[in-house]
């Protein structure tokens, strides 16, 4: 059993900058797909990593923003965030799930508690 643990939100002002970490235990990560959902008035999908990192997914609205990368020896998917804007603003989850990457929220197996993301306008 995957346990993911969110850490990193906070409050910060528009146009600056968070890193957001998913860190795992309890079992094999390292062959699992995370992404990471943002729950704000809607549930949006942000970003996206297959197993090894050697596919990664944004939305349009965080490409060229956020990066998203993982360091498997540490269990840990890793969320940077710049020039970040108050629509950005609510409960980051990461999830996790055996294989490929997939859009449907149903489809993960693990999920964290999340963290809050709030930007000051």
């Amino acid at each position: 059993q995957v346990k993911l643990v969110e850490s990193g939100g906070g409050l910060v002002q528009a146009g600056g900058s968070l890193r957001l970490s998913c860190a795992a235990s309890g079992g094999t990560f390292d062959n699992h797909a995370v992404t990471w959902y943002r729950q704000g008035k809607e549930t949006e999908c942000v970003a996206a990593i297959n197993w090894n990192g050697g596919n990664i997914l944004y939305v349009d609205s965080v490409k060229g923003r956020f990066t998203l990368s993982r360091d498997n020896a540490k269990n840990t998917v890793y969320l940077k965030m710049n020039s970040l804007k108050p629509k950005e603003t609510g409960t980051y989850s990461c999830a996790a799930r055996r294989g490929w990457i997939v859009a449907d929220a149903r489809q993960y197996e693990y999920w964290g508690q999340g963290t809050q993301v709030t930007v000051l306008s």
